[in-house]
């Protein structure tokens, strides 16, 4: 599965970390951290966390 998210929209507001916070969290400067590489079992939360983004930054490919 590829991850791929971005930064320029990305508005570091957390939705995706909300659903899959096993992938994806934000740091101290709210800039969105991505597991280098999730487990397969996980693929459905990290399509799920891409469709929660609300600025739609993050494309799952493989999943």
């Amino acid at each position: 599965m590829r991850i791929t998210v971005d930064y320029e929209l990305c508005d570091g507001l957390g939705q995706c970390a909300l659903v899959a916070p096993e992938v994806f969290a934000l740091d101290d400067d709210e800039r969105l951290e991505v597991a280098p590489d999730p487990a397969p079992e996980l693929a459905d939360r990290v399509v799920a966390a891409a469709r929660a983004c609300p600025v739609r930054a993050i494309s799952v490919e493989g999943a």
